[in-house]
C-alpha cells in the first residue's frame, strides 16, 4: 500500500467508525498532536482531514475544491 492509500484508508476508516462526528474527531487528534508538539503526526493527520472534507464533499453531492 503506498502512503497515499494508506492515508485514503485512514481515513475511510474514521468516516465510518465516526460517522459525522469524523471531522471533530480528526481536528481534536490534530490538536492534541499539536500540543504534544508531534510535527509528523500532525502532517498525518491533516492529510486525512483533507481526505475527510473530500469523502464528504462527495458524498453530499457537491462540487469539490
Amino acid at each position: 500500500m503506498s502512503p497515499e492509500e494508506h492515508v485514503w484508508a485512514c481515513a475511510l476508516a474514521i468516516e465510518r467508525q465516526h460517522g459525522p462526528r469524523a471531522a471533530v474527531v480528526v481536528a481534536e487528534r490534530i490538536g492534541a498532536l499539536a500540543l504534544a508538539g508531534d510535527r509528523e503526526g500532525i502532517a498525518m493527520w491533516k492529510a486525512i482531514a483533507v481526505c475527510l472534507d473530500e469523502l464528504i464533499t462527495a458524498q453530499n453531492g457537491t462540487q469539490g475544491h
